[in-house]
């Protein structure tokens, strides 16, 4: 009896651990949010600011690690390829996420089998801007040019993976023109040459070039949604191009495999966050969205299904 008691106790004892394990609250112990590109940039910005506020409201840190690399795809397979633990998230531009598929890319990686969509974070909003000097009025104005001088006019991007640049292939495919494409590894030397002149246009986000526009040394010629920051601009329907779609927005992804109530509660924390940062997001042009983690994964379905098309009708390729 007493040998029998004993085992019944050692079993016990093994698996105090386990059961201790399976109660215990999350987060227990420091999250990271990987972010795939450097920083400084806007991706990083909202990163760290949420990562504050989380750390602000559950009481345990959360810490941002840069991730930079092959268009953010470093970062994301980093994710993709974290324990399943709910202690390693990913906060990236949807580009890495909505685009990069649709190219003839090889990941190690699957967005759809290795990441789980947590929150959408935010909207950018982007702005086509142009140089004063060139006199161009209005997006009609633009095109006009275009078409009278066709592959004159330049704009300068951040890649060609970026939503931005497609935006511009967009305004082609609409508009029926042809513009000159001048690829940068940062967007802060191409605001450089659009300020000398050595490039007419840009279609960027606001939070960077609001401070030009502002100052009157570039023009905004439409926003692809309404800003307080800039009201009297029209955004790209109100001005007559309602297919120009070409969102930015900064979201949050975990590995996939993650226990659904921790995938839960980031994201009820994650919106938390943002209804608290609100004011200060709407400053540097962001736009919080407050969407469920089933809302964002089929919006972020159809993104991948919308830009997957789009890409492939005209032909576009990473090496653009």
């Amino acid at each position: 009896m007493k040998s029998l008691l004993h085992a019944v106790l050692a079993v016990v004892v093994s698996l105090a651990p386990s059961f201790a394990g399976a109660q215990e609250p999350w987060p227990s112990k420091t999250v990271k949010l990987i972010v795939p590109s450097s920083p400084g940039g806007g991706t990083d910005v909202f990163a760290r600011l949420v990562a504050q506020a989380l750390t602000d409201s559950m009481g345990q840190q959360f810490i941002v690690e840069n991730r930079p690399g092959a268009s953010g795809t470093v970062g994301a397979a980093a994710v993709a390829t974290a324990p399943r633990d709910g202690y390693t998230f990913l906060v990236a531009a949807n580009a890495s996420i909505a685009i990069n598929p649709a190219f003839s890319m090889k990941l190690s990686y699957s967005v759809e089998n290795d990441l789980a969509p947590v929150a959408r974070g935010v909207m950018a909003v982007s702005a086509l801007i142009v140089n004063p000097d060139t006199g161009i009025k209005d997006i009609d104005d633009l095109v006009a040019r275009a078409k009278k001088q066709p592959e004159t006019l330049a704009f300068g991007s951040a890649g060609t993976g970026t939503s931005l640049y497609l935006g511009v292939r967009m305004i082609e495919e609409t508009g029926g023109v042809k513009f000159i494409h001048v690829p940068y590894k940062g967007i802060g030397p191409a605001y450089q040459d659009l300020l000398a002149g050595r490039l007419q246009f840009m279609y960027t986000d606001l939070a960077s070039s609001i401070q030009y526009v502002s100052a009157g040394r570039l023009k905004a010629l439409a926003v692809d949604r309404k800003t307080a920051l800039l009201p009297g601009i029209p955004t790209f329907a109100e001005a007559g191009w309602p297919s120009i779609d070409s969102p930015t927005s900064f979201l949050v992804m975990a590995p996939s495999g993650v226990p659904p109530a921790v995938l839960q509660k980031m994201a009820a924390e994650v919106a938390k966050a943002l209804k608290r940062l609100a004011p200060r997001l709407e400053q540097q042009a962001l736009a919080p969205v407050f969407d469920t983690p089933a809302e964002f994964a089929a919006d972020l379905a159809r993104e991948r299904a919308r830009w997957a098309a789009f890409i492939k009708r005209n032909g576009i390729t990473a090496e653009q």
